[in-house]
Formats: C-alpha cells, sequence, structure tokens
C-alpha cells in the first residue's frame, strides 16, 4: 500500500463541481513558494540536443556527448549515469533507425513512464498527494480523433521501443496515453521556449481558472508553484491550463477540447475583459455584428491553418501580413486576432534573423499584453524579456535595459528570487 506522505500547508479536498482539488491551510503572499514537484518522468526535446542537459535540464556550453549516440547530451558523468536507466531505452534504437528515428515527445515520455513503473515499489516524492496512476484520464470523453491518435502513439511506441521494453495490455496502454494528454506539462524555459514534456502527478491536482491565484514554473526537472494573488486560508488554488490572451468562447472551446470541462470562474461568467479582446474599429460607419462574427471566424480559420503549415519562413511571413491585412479594416491593432499574428511574425523575423522586422513587431504587441494578460504573467515576461535582447542587439542599450528591468520584477515572482533565470538577467542588466 503506498500511502500519502502529504505536502505542508496544502490540503487534497472535494472541490465543488469540480473534483479533486488543492487548497492552502495558511495564509500566503504574492511570489511565495506554495509548493515543488519533481519530474515523475520527463523527456528533452530533440531540438534542444546539445544545449541543454537531458538529465537535469541545465542550460550551459560545452556539454559532454553520449559516446554511443552522439545525440544526448550531459553536464558530466554523474548526471549521464543518472540518466541511463532511461536514455537505453533510445541509445541503441537512435543508432539502428538513425535518420528515421522519430517518435513524439509523447510516446517518448510513455515509454520513459512504463521503464519506471515497472520497477517502482513505493510511492515517488511526485506523488506525495496523487499517484499516477490515479491521474484522470477522460477516456470515456475522446472523440475517435483523439482515440485514433492515442491508437497512432500506441503503434509508435511498439516500432520504437519494443526492442529494450515490456508493455503492459493495450488497455492500459491507452489509459496511459489518455492521462498524459490530459496531465503532460510542456516545461517552458524563461522566454517560453519549449524544453521538453513531463509528468507532475501532484501538480495534476491543481484546478483550472482563467483568474488564476497560482502559476506553475519549473527549476530544471522540478515544477515551483507559486502565489500570484494574496491567498487565504483555506481558499482553493487554481492555476491557468491554458493561454489567458483569447476570449471567453475560445478559452471555453479550448478547454473542452482537451480537458472535457467548462469554466465557470468570474472572467468566464462576466466576460468582462471581452469586448477589450475583441476590439473593433471606430470608423464613420458602424461596423455590423455580422462583419465581426465573420471577421471573428476568417482569424480563427487562418490561425489553424497557420499550425498545419511547413513552409518556409518567407511564405510564413507573407500569410501573417495577409491575415493582418485582411482584419485591420474592422480590427483595432490591440484586437487579440491581430496581436496573435504579430506574434507569430515577430517569432519568424527573429527565426530568420531579421531583427528590425521582429521589434517593430513586438512593439505593436507589447502594451497591449500589459492590459489584456494578468499582472504576473509568464507571456508579458518573455515579451520584455525578447524585446530587451532585440533592443541591445540593435544597439538601443537604455531601452533594452528598461525592458529587461520590467521582465525581472514579473520573474522575480513568478521564478523566485533565488533562480538562475533571476540572478543570469541581473547579470545581463549589469552587462556582465
Amino acid at each position: 500500500m503506498m500511502e500519502s506522505e502529504g505536502i505542508a500547508g496544502i490540503e487534497q479536498f472535494d472541490s465543488p463541481g469540480k473534483g479533486r482539488g488543492l487548497r492552502l491551510s495558511r495564509a500566503c503572499g504574492v511570489g511565495e513558494l506554495l509548493f515543488s514537484c519533481p519530474a515523475y518522468s520527463y523527456v528533452l526535446s530533440v531540438n534542444e540536443r546539445g544545449f541543454i542537459c537531458e538529465q537535469c535540464f541545465t542550460r550551459k556550453k560545452g556539454l559532454a556527448k553520449c559516446g554511443k549516440c552522439k545525440k544526448a547530451f550531459y553536464c558530466n558523468v554523474n548526471c549521464q549515469k543518472k540518466n541511463w536507466p532511461m536514455h537505453k531505452l533510445e541509445c541503441h534504437a537512435m543508432c539502428v533507425f538513425g535518420e528515421n528515428w522519430c517518435p513524439s515527445e509523447t510516446v517518448r515520455l510513455v515509454a520513459r513512464i512504463i521503464a519506471r513503473l515497472r520497477h517502482q515499489r513505493e510511492r515517488s516524492p511526485s506523488e506525495k498527494l496523487l499517484l499516477l496512476r490515479d491521474m484522470e484520464g477522460h477516456m470515456e470523453d475522446m472523440d475517435n480523433e483523439k482515440r485514433e491518435m492515442n491508437e497512432a502513439h500506441i503503434a509508435g511506441l511498439h516500432h520504437f521501443y519494443s526492442k529494450h521494453l515490456d508493455f503492459p495490455d493495450h488497455q492500459a496502454l491507452l489509459t496511459l496515453f489518455s492521462q498524459i494528454h490530459c496531465n503532460g506539462f510542456t516545461v517552458e524555459d524563461e522566454e517560453l521556449s519549449n524544453l521538453g514534456l513531463a509528468v507532475f502527478p501532484d501538480i495534476a491536482l491543481l484546478n483550472h481558472s482563467c483568474c488564476p491565484n497560482v502559476i506553475v514554473t519549473y527549476r530544471g526537472i522540478n515544477a515551483e508553484v507559486r502565489a500570484v494573488q494574496e491567498i487565504r486560508p483555506g481558499q482553493e488554488i487554481y492555476t491557468s491550463y491554458i493561454d489567458l490572451l483569447y476570449p471567453t468562447e475560445d478559452r471555453i472551446e479550448r478547454l473542452r477540447d482537451t480537458y472535457y470541462f467548462s469554466c465557470d470562474c468570474k472572467e468566464c461568467k462576466t466576460k468582462s475583459m471581452d469586448m477589450e479582446k475583441i476590439k473593433v474599429r471606430k470608423l464613420s460607419d458602424e461596423i455590423s455584428q455580422k462583419e465581426i462574427r465573420d471577421m471573428v471566424r476568417y482569424p480563427r480559420n487562418a490561425m489553424e491553418d497557420f499550425r498545419r503549415q511547413d513552409r518556409h519562413c518567407t511564405i510564413l511571413l507573407e500569410m501573417c501580413e495577409l491575415s493582418i491585412d485582411k482584419m485591420s479594416p474592422v480590427f483595432d491593432d490591440a484586437n487579440i486576432y491581430v496581436l496573435h499574428m504579430m506574434y507569430q511574425a515577430m517569432g519568424i523575423c527573429l527565426f530568420m534573423e531579421n531583427y528590425d522586422g521582429a521589434v517593430r513587431y513586438g512593439e505593436k504587441v507589447m502594451k497591449p499584453y500589459t492590459v489584456l494578460y494578468p499582472a504576473f504573467s509568464l507571456n508579458i515576461a518573455s515579451m520584455y524579456l525578447k524585446m530587451g535582447r532585440l533592443y541591445i542587439a540593435l544597439d538601443r542599450k537604455s531601452t533594452g535595459i528598461s525592458a529587461l528591468q520590467k521582465a525581472l520584477a514579473i520573474m522575480e515572482v513568478v521564478h523566485g528570487k533565488d533562480h538562475t533565470y533571476v540572478t543570469e538577467l541581473k547579470q545581463e542588466i549589469r552587462g556582465e
């Protein structure tokens, strides 16, 4: 029997209408660390190999590579040895498959979970409140598309891992993939770049709100939960599962599609920010509701097309610019659909090393972000960071330092004052 040891100051309880939830048994101030949770299993994104240690997720130069596959990189021999039980699932296969080795991050994570479950005899430090096997999976709510995706993941698992892993039965695999679909966390850095995928069972107990009072950030392979509002004893703690930039209808659609519930938080009930988010231009001719509805439909479809594209950067940038041109007669520049396309355009310009273009789009995005996102938002902090670094690269040092200082003020709250990201940013500001 794996007995629960609990987490100091945190209580698990039945949250009305939400199922399991977490609440505080003490008062808590903004920026305070409520609890941390090591990853039960995790996997580094293939794109980050060579820049980040596979074991501890430390970003540093001069990482040592695995002598056999030459694909995995580590801080030192100690990290390599610790990581071997997981890396051995892939090392030989990467050599055999060569360029054809291409399992998804989800498949890679599930392979590691299966390997760990095989040898687990007692509750892990990631499961002080909730065992991985007891995470919600919502299998009964899945549509055919998601069922087919799970079957494709299982086929990938068998294809790439059958030589080094004994699999549970098909039903158990379906359950596990469903659980990861609902509870997997994308581990991100300070600029919100995707570092990898992980599962944190205790963090999975946090319910969602579009007005969150806590935020989840990462320190290596540990997830940390910090307060972004004052929290009273007995109050439930909520994080946000989704990007909060979008209006109520979009948020509810995303929550239903991925997590199978609708939100009833204050913002979803009042829709108080929706008019600001779908801001239209004040023209002499009044814009009809039908025009607004049609124009909302257009960027949603454009965003979906954009996600599916695998084209050259210049073509993607043209798609963004065409979308912005199409929307601008009806939508204000601070409308979230225009902002979305401008943010994508900024990212493409950065990738193409067109820094002037990136700044031009970034400046249009920055101010509306500070209005539309909550005060202590990673999205605002990451924008200030990117803009600050861009300004400095373009010899606009004082403007750059000012943007970095604004990023720092948010990061000290959401990451903690002793986080590497914070100490490194302070050095950057000082010009070290």
